[in-house]
């Protein structure tokens, strides 16, 4: 047998690792093919093939569920975290499609290259959030970021799409290239890219004490602190949020940012623990930074779109607060909050869609005057979002900012918790000025009339808001689930 022959059984459960990700491919290659031979009226059935092919990859998720799968010599494992992430993931691309149905109709994207760039984008990151080598998180990154610059583009009628994808692209090359080249420093102080073999190495003081290896970190962290719009890497979020499509700004404030948090807790976690007391400074930091300009920028926006986007900075900030921990409470506590995040998050910006006119103009929060009374439903649905972004009890949003808080106290970082909760406390002041303008602010003139939601939109924002009400009142099972994942990883 040569150096080079695959062995069957290995091939077998190198494949067995990545068969969500296949069948994910598979749907977008399917759907481009669809889009050539269907005929013009039939394009909504675009959407609904994409969306059962979500379907059955989180179905496929579910069957393997958290044991540990390696493929391809271990560049990629399906794990607990993995297999967690990949729900997160999965679900946002679902609530995507559902909402894209009406929104496609609206705007004119019912176009096959649509939905195949949200799948392949959805593919890549999952590689990202499985992969167990550092040039598979390269990869992953670069797979799931190229369909995103198309997508924040994909208006190309509208100037302010065609600026936001270009920031986006122009900023997010330079990420890559610091990653990269990270890794590369990193390869050439260890001999490795592989994350649990990095673990091993990092206990000899030479290595952690090598200026290659110091750079070669950082500059991982700067590359992976990008995609979460960590401070000061955030600049390019409110301009790619504005510019993109509504259901694209929604799909990457939830998914993309579950990716890049997903390698971020595995390098962290398991390839970085011996340098943990040198780091922690610089996480306290990023993370009292992010919390702060986030909240602090919110505070005075007047476009609803750019507003989340600031909002997105902020709960970024929350959920390093959990990384800092450095345990398996922290590691929890993120991921029950990437989850959590995923569906208020996405179901505040489906509201939204629904009460905006137009892309340039519908987004201005004087819109909302009068919503709450003259259309309750949507009012209430709202509100339920953004008391839950705001951490208000009972809802999820709550719970999973006290754990994350709650796992900072427990491993001493009393003063990051802190900082934590008065940063939470004042964004309640921006969640809170959209429920007093859509219920007390005077209307002038005629109260704008909502689009009218098509059903799976209703049943997108229907899941979410029941998502952020059960994991409100009864999160036990979910953070369980949580803690076996990080613990699954941790193995």
């Amino acid at each position: 047998m040569g150096p080079f022959t695959l062995d069957a059984a290995t091939l077998l459960t190198s494949v067995y690792s990545i068969v969500p990700e296949i069948l994910v491919v598979g749907t977008a290659l399917f759907v481009l093919f669809l889009d050539v031979v269907i005929p013009e009226e039939n394009k909504h059935v675009l959407c609904g093939t994409s969306l059962v092919g979500i379907l059955i990859a989180l179905f496929s998720v579910y069957l393997l569920g958290q044991e540990k799968i390696e493929g391809f010599s271990g560049m990629i494992v399906h794990d607990g975290v993995g297999a967690f992430v990949d729900v997160v993931i999965l679900s946002a691309c679902a609530l995507t499609l559902l909402m894209a149905t009406g929104y496609s109709e609206w705007e004119g994207t019912h176009k096959g290259e649509f939905y195949s760039l949200i799948l392949l984008s959805t593919s890549g990151m999952m590689v990202m959030a499985k992969g167990t080598d550092l040039m598979t998180v390269f990869l992953g990154l670069e797979t799931l970021s190229i369909p995103i610059y198309v997508l924040v583009g994909f208006h190309r009628n509208r100037m302010s799409s065609i600026e936001g994808a270009l920031k986006y692209f122009l900023l997010g090359a330079f990420a890559s290239g610091f990653l990269l080249y990270g890794i590369a420093l990193m390869y050439a102080a260890t001999g490795t890219t592989k994350i649990p073999a990095l673990a091993t190495m990092l206990y000899d003081p030479r290595i952690v004490e090598s200026p290659l290896f110091l750079v070669g970190t950082g500059l991982l962290l700067v590359g992976l602190a990008f995609k979460v719009s960590l401070v000061p890497f955030h600049m390019w979020t409110p301009d790619a949020y504005e510019g993109a499509p509504t259901v694209v700004t929604a799909f990457m404030s939830a998914a993309v940012k579950a990716a890049a948090f997903a390698a971020l807790i595995r390098v962290l976690l398991v390839a970085l623990p011996g340098v943990q007391p040198v780091l922690w400074k610089v996480l306290w930091g990023l993370a009292v930074l992010t919390m702060t300009v986030g909240n602090l920028s919110a505070l005075v926006q007047d476009n609803l779109k750019r507003l989340l986007a600031y909002s997105s900075i902020a709960h970024a900030g929350y959920i390093l607060v959990g990384l800092v921990s450095g345990d398996v409470l922290g590691g929890q506590a993120s991921l029950f909050y990437l989850l959590v995040y995923a569906f208020m998050n996405m179901g505040a910006f489906g509201v939204v869609i629904l009460i905006a006119q137009k892309e340039d103009e519908g987004y201005d929060i004087r819109n909302l005057k009068g919503i709450g009374f003259k259309y309750p439903a949507l009012g209430a649905l709202l509100t339920l979002f953004l008391v839950s972004l705001g951490g208000i009890p009972p809802t999820a949003g709550f719970v999973g900012k006290f754990y994350l808080f709650s796992a900072a106290v427990k491993n001493g970082y009393i003063w990051l918790a802190v900082i934590g909760v008065l940063n939470s406390a004042a964004s309640i002041y921006y969640y809170l000025r959209l429920v007093v303008t859509m219920y007390m602010v005077p209307v002038d003139g005629e109260v704008p009339v909502p689009r009218p939601p098509r059903f799976s939109f209703s049943m997108a924002l229907c899941a979410s808001a029941a998502v952020v009400l059960v994991l409100g009142v009864v999160p036990r099972s979910v953070l369980e689930i949580a803690e076996r994942s990080v613990l699954s990883m941790l193995m």
